[in-house]
């Protein structure tokens, strides 16, 4: 007994938790689960009943409208009626039947052909087409080709320059450089959409233009380029003076072989379409009187400072067409600065219109009728650089519309009147003698 006591604690003991886990495990395999209740009962339930075994469904023939199984139902009937003999009295009426049937078929047709889903257009609309130009529509295409608004803008900043002029006004020279600047804007502006299409037809803003859409050819707008530019620029040195030629083809120049280019390279793009722009009212300046003085400088800062508000906030509104035309303009990459620059030449107008009456280009009561004006612009500016949403910008925008026209009416009716000039001796050319001589009849 001593002995199985010892042989049980030193072989069995140990064992036991083993073999009780063993057991467990090969009595819960051997039992018969819920599950394995739920399969037998399955497998029964199919062997018995076939209907519930699983089978290969069949492919579902595709969804049709009831009024399509109604239309085969009515044409199944109309066969079978067919196929009934016809006596040869009534084939006539037969025949006319079928016929009036077919008429109504074509017309039912017809009308539900009409209606033409989207993307199921004929082949030949889909196709290359040539459009033909017609001469009644030629005027309206170049006037969009040479921006005719813009061309407008500028000859009137052109005439305000000309009548600010301490000289007598001269009708002919007026017309003559009026007209060879609006000519040459004219020239510059078409050869500036025939460098852009391929940019511009990426554009909301510009991919209706008359080149993108193919209304005339590259030739016929290069053409009309050269016809206008080369008579303004000869407009405007014979017929007024060189001085005015020259700065005439500096601008062409200058807007077709730099500012056009740079977009697509650098921000600097629109401090040079400013010096574009601020030309033209020097032109004026330098067609009334001969020379190129502080004046004229004055005038083309004035226009130079106005054009950063105006086209900052334009272009803060067109970040999108901007980015997707592939141009480097402030309000895409540089937003911030777009916002300070328009701030900093809005408070700039003031300055340069209290230089005015310093120059003796107008008196002193221009710096005070401008002031309220001046000011409110600056105001808009401001709230644009704080705020730089779109409802800031379209305002600082539409501002700038009247903003420039009213600030050269007050700064023509506070101009110097021409026989202050004559007193002072300040007549472009100018000794005593010729203002005497201009001061007689």
């Amino acid at each position: 007994a001593g002995l199985f006591v010892w042989r049980l604690r030193n072989a069995g003991v140990p064992q036991i938790p083993c073999h009780f886990v063993h057991l467990y495990h090969v009595a819960n395999n051997r039992l018969i689960t819920f599950q394995y209740f739920n399969f037998l009962k399955r497998m029964y339930v199919t062997q018995c009943n076939k209907d519930l075994s699983q089978r290969a469904k069949p492919k579902s023939d595709p969804v049709v409208s009831p009024f399509h199984e109604l239309q085969q139902l009515d044409q199944e009937k109309k066969v079978v009626h067919k196929i009934s003999p016809v006596s040869p009295v009534h084939q006539l009426g037969s025949e006319t039947a079928s016929r009036n049937e077919l008429r109504e078929i074509k017309s039912a047709a017809e009308t539900e052909g009409s209606v033409i889903p989207v993307g199921a257009e004929p082949k030949e609309d889909r196709q290359w087409k040539e459009m033909k130009l017609r001469l009644e529509d030629l005027p309206g295409i170049l006037a969009r080709l040479s921006k005719i608004k813009l061309t407008a803008l500028v000859v009137s900043t052109t005439s305000a320059g000309f009548a600010l002029a301490p000289v007598p006004f001269e009708l002919s020279c007026f017309l003559l450089a009026s007209l060879g600047t609006g000519l040459a804007s004219c020239a510059a502006n078409s050869v500036n959409q025939f460098f852009e299409v391929p940019f511009d037809s990426n554009m909301n803003r510009t991919k209706n233009r008359p080149l993108v859409r193919g209304q005339i050819s590259p030739l016929l707008a290069v053409g009309f380029a050269a016809s206008c530019g080369i008579p303004g620029i000869a407009l405007l040195t014979l017929g007024v003076n060189p001085l005015t030629g020259a700065l005439g083809a500096f601008n062409i120049f200058l807007y077709t072989c730099c500012y056009t280019p740079l977009k697509r390279m650098s921000i600097a793009n629109t401090w040079v379409g400013a010096v574009v722009g601020a030309i033209p009212p020097v032109m004026g300046w330098t067609a009334a009187t001969g020379s190129l003085d502080a004046g004229a400088l004055l005038l083309g800062g004035i226009l130079y400072s106005w054009q950063f508000p105006h086209f900052n906030a334009l272009s803060w509104g067109l970040r999108e067409d901007y980015s997707r035309g592939g141009y480097c303009m402030m309000s895409v990459t540089h937003p911030g600065l777009c916002r300070r620059v328009a701030l900093r030449h809005c408070l700039a107008l003031l300055g340069l219109s209290a230089l005015a009456p310093v120059l003796d280009i107008t008196t002193w009561t221009f710096p005070i009728v401008s002031l309220p004006i001046n000011l409110y612009i600056s105001y808009l500016g401001f709230r644009f650089y704080r705020d730089a949403d779109r409802s800031s910008s379209r305002k600082l925008f539409f501002c700038s519309l009247w903003h420039l026209p009213m600030l050269l009416l007050v700064m023509f009716t506070c101009k110097k009147s021409l026989l202050e000039e004559e007193d002072k001796g300040h007549l472009p050319g100018g000794s005593h003698e010729t203002a005497l001589e201009i001061r007689l009849p």
